[in-house]
Order: structure tokens, then C-alpha cells, then sequence
């Protein structure tokens, strides 16, 4: 069965849930959960009369973001050990998230990702993307996507 999955979460109730059922299947298969959190860059905009953010503010603003994302992995690292399985909880920073999640399931050689789809529709999934349809369509490996 599955012996590394790949748990990609956003710290959201929704990407929890996703968490709970990946660490469930480690279990039963004896494997080692591998928790994820893709920390983004800070958006700076370049055009002419946008708002300016000092670089001190913007490496402020990112190291927060990074700490909010190394606590998320480490307790679902937690969570995991716990229940007697293996984790390992690790961030990136990236802007093209999908991207960052395929890779980390690569470079940790994951044989399943695990993740949360928002489940948005229409309009709001057009300008928002579908980070969990880019993974889909674009991962050599199975990836589960739970609502």
C-alpha cells in the first residue's frame, strides 16, 4: 500500500479533515505521513500608485507567515506520532503552490498525496484557481482530494 504519503494542508478546518483521513491511511498501511504547508511569498505590486511596503515589513509579514506554517506541520506531525505514525513536518516557500507540493512529493518520494479540495465553483474558482485541480492534472503519483 501507500508507505510515504504526502499531506498537503492550509491550516484551514477543511484541509484538517483532509489531514485526519491521511494519517488514518498511514496507520492502517504502516506508512509515514509527510505534513506540507506552502508558505507564499508577499504579493508586491508594481504598478504605478500602489500601495508600498517597506522590504523590513514585507520580511516581517513573511517570517510570520512562515512560523504560522511551521506550527500547522508540527501538529499534524504531532497528531500523526500520536496515533504511532511517522511524520515528518516540513514548509516551503513558494508562490505557485501546486508546483511546490508536487515537488516536495517528489524530492521526499511520495507515493500518494493527500489534500483538501474548497470545493469552489463558477466564478469564484475562474479568478481564485484551483490549486487541488492543478495537483490532479499534473502529478505522476495518485494524489486523494477529500471535501
Amino acid at each position: 500500500m501507500f508507505k510515504r504519503i504526502l499531506i498537503a494542508t492550509d491550516g484551514s478546518e477543511l484541509s484538517q479533515k483532509a489531514a485526519d483521513s491521511g494519517i488514518e491511511l498511514a496507520k492502517l498501511s504502516g506508512g509515514h505521513v509527510v505534513a506540507l504547508q506552502v508558505v507564499p511569498r508577499y504579493p508586491v505590486s508594481y504598478f504605478e500608485g500602489g500601495a508600498t511596503v517597506s522590504p523590513t515589513e514585507i520580511t516581517r509579514i513573511e517570517k510570520e507567515w512562515a512560523d504560522i506554517g511551521q506550527a500547522t506541520v508540527s501538529k499534524l506531525k504531532a497528531q500523526a506520532e500520536a496515533k504511532g505514525v511517522q511524520a515528518t513536518g516540513i514548509t516551503t516557500h513558494s508562490d505557485m503552490i501546486a508546483e511546490a507540493i508536487i515537488a516536495a512529493a517528489k524530492k521526499h518520494e511520495c507515493d500518494l498525496i493527500v489534500m483538501a479540495s474548497h470545493g469552489r465553483r463558477g466564478l469564484s474558482r475562474m479568478l481564485l484557481g484551483s490549486e487541488t485541480t492543478h495537483v490532479l492534472t499534473h502529478s505522476n503519483i495518485p494524489v486523494m482530494v477529500l471535501r
